[in-house]
C-alpha cells in the first residue's frame, strides 16, 4: 500500500505547487499517494487535481475533528495556513494546533509546516507588530513540542508581491518606493507558484526522521537595485529605485495593516527575512533550480503592465 502525503490548501498557490512538483516525480509517485485538502472538492480547480490521480478530500483546519478525514492514515502532512484570512494570530496558531494534534493521534510521521521566523523575538521587540510572521512560528514551535517530527519550511519574499510595485510617474518612467536601501542585497526571492514544491519535495525525499529541519525557500538575495535594473532590461521601460522614510511608506497602506507591513519591509534592513541565513545548504537540496527574479519577470511580462 502506498503511503499517504497529505497536501492542506491543494488548490492554492504553495499547496497547488507541491501536487504538481510530486505528481511530476516518478519516485515519489510510485512510494506515496497524493491527497489534496480543499474546502469544496466540487470546484473545477479540485476536479482537474482529482482527474490526475490526486485522491480530493473536503476538510479545514478549524478542529481536530475537522482536520481528522485529511491526516487519517496519512505519512507526510503538508500544512499551510492563511493569516490574512481571518487577520488572526489566534486564529492561525489554532489552525496549527488542530492538525498537529490531529496529525500525532492518527500516527502522521512527518509535518513540513510552511512558516516564518519570529520577529518578535529576532529583533528583540524593535519591530513586534508582524504578526502574520510571529504566527507562524508559534505553530511550528508547537508542532515541535508536539513530538510529531517536523521540517520548517520558511518561503522567501513572494515575488508576486512585485506585480503592484513599480509605479507609473508622470515622466513615463516608473519607480518603486520602499523604506529601505538601495544596495543590500536583502530580499529572498521566491515564486511561490512555481517554486514551493521544488522545496516541499526536497524536504519528503531527504528525511530521515529528524526533527526541526529548516528549508530556506529562495533563489538568491537580491538589492532592490538589482530588482529595478532587471525589470527594466527585460520590460523595456526605465525604472529607479527610491528609498522613502517609513512613515511615508505606511501612510500608502491601508490603516489597519500599514503598521505590520512596514515592519514587515523593516524586518529586511535590519535582521534580515531570514536573520541572515544561507540559502546554498537548502538550494544544494534540490533537484530542480529555484527561479530568479529575472526569469520571474520574464515569464510574467503580462502581470506587470
Amino acid at each position: 500500500m502506498s503511503k499517504i502525503i497529505t497536501v492542506f490548501g491543494a488548490t492554492g498557490n504553495q499547496g497547488g505547487s507541491v501536487i504538481n512538483s510530486l505528481l511530476k516525480d516518478s519516485a515519489i509517485t510510485k512510494e506515496y499517494q497524493i491527497r489534496g485538502i480543499t474546502r469544496d472538492t466540487s470546484k473545477p480547480a479540485s476536479q482537474a487535481l482529482a482527474a490526475r490521480g490526486v485522491e480530493m478530500v473536503a476538510a479545514d483546519m478549524s478542529s481536530v475533528e475537522a482536520v481528522a478525514p485529511a491526516v487519517k492514515n496519512a505519512h507526510t502532512v503538508f500544512v499551510v495556513t492563511n493569516y490574512w484570512e481571518k487577520a488572526s494570530a489566534e486564529a492561525e496558531i489554532a489552525q496549527v494546533k488542530a492538525v498537529t494534534d490531529a496529525s500525532k493521534a492518527a500516527g502522521v510521521q512527518h509535518i513540513i509546516h510552511s512558516t516564518l521566523i519570529h520577529v518578535t523575538k529576532a529583533t528583540n521587540g524593535r519591530l513586534s507588530h508582524v504578526l502574520h510572521f510571529d504566527a507562524k512560528a508559534d505553530g511550528t514551535e508547537y508542532i515541535r513540542q508536539s513530538g510529531v517530527p517536523v521540517t520548517a519550511f520558511l518561503p522567501g519574499y513572494f515575488l508576486s508581491n512585485f506585480f503592484n510595485s513599480f509605479q507609473k510617474q508622470t515622466d513615463g518612467t516608473y519607480a518603486v518606493m520602499m523604506p529601505l536601501p538601495a544596495d543590500k542585497k536583502i530580499i529572498p526571492t521566491f515564486d511561490a507558484q512555481s517554486d514551493t514544491g521544488k522545496y516541499v519535495k526536497a524536504a519528503i525525499k531527504t528525511f530521515n526522521g529528524e526533527s526541526g529541519r529548516q528549508f530556506y525557500g529562495a533563489s538568491e538575495y537580491i538589492s532592490h537595485q538589482k530588482l529595478v535594473d532587471d525589470w527594466s532590461e527585460v520590460m523595456g521601460k526605465k525604472a529607479v529605485f527610491k528609498q522613502i522614510p517609513a512613515e511615508l511608506f505606511q501612510s500608502f497602506l491601508p490603516p489597519q495593516i500599514g503598521k505590520e507591513l512596514t515592519e514587515n519591509m523593516l524586518l529586511l534592513g535590519d535582521v534580515g527575512y531570514y536573520e541572515g541565513a544561507s540559502l546554498d545548504e537548502t538550494n544544494a537540496l534540490l533537484e530542480e533550480k529555484p527561479t530568479t527574479w529575472k526569469e520571474f519577470v520574464v515569464a510574467n511580462k503580462d502581470k506587470f503592465q
